[in-house]
């Protein structure tokens, strides 16, 4: 199983920029593809999550500006609008333990597979 996060970069403050997550080893028929970030100095917090039925779950605090979605391959894609400063963060993907939705698949500890970040720098 490999997960491959790609698509950061440098955005100015209002940007957009789409992350992708291609996944191998298992393709999309797993439970759920989460998104997590890591800003320097802060703990890993979870940014989004897709059901493997497309459903999307976020926090609260990104509803409205960040979009999940996945296509009918096999991967996992994040839109980021009204990007902030505070946005700044390595953004990672990952899949949970078998058999948890998004619901269980929360925190870092319930993640089994990671791939490598991709750097947002939202800067103007």
């Amino acid at each position: 199983v490999q997960l491959q996060a790609s698509g950061g970069g440098v955005a100015q403050p209002g940007g957009s920029l789409r992350l992708s997550c291609l996944t191998s080893g298992f393709g999309l028929d797993y439970d759920a593809i989460v998104w997590f970030r890591q800003a320097p100095g802060k703990e890993r917090e979870r940014v989004s999550c897709i059901e493997s039925d497309g459903t999307p779950d976020y926090p609260d605090s990104l509803k409205g500006r960040f979009t999940i979605s996945k296509d009918n391959a096999n991967t996992v894609y994040l839109l980021m609008n009204s990007l902030k400063p505070e946005d700044t963060a390595v953004y990672y993907c990952a899949a949970p333990r078998f058999g948890y939705g998004c619901y269980r698949a929360r925190s870092v500890n319930d993640m089994n597979f990671w791939g490598k970040g991709t750097l947002v720098t939202v800067s103007s």
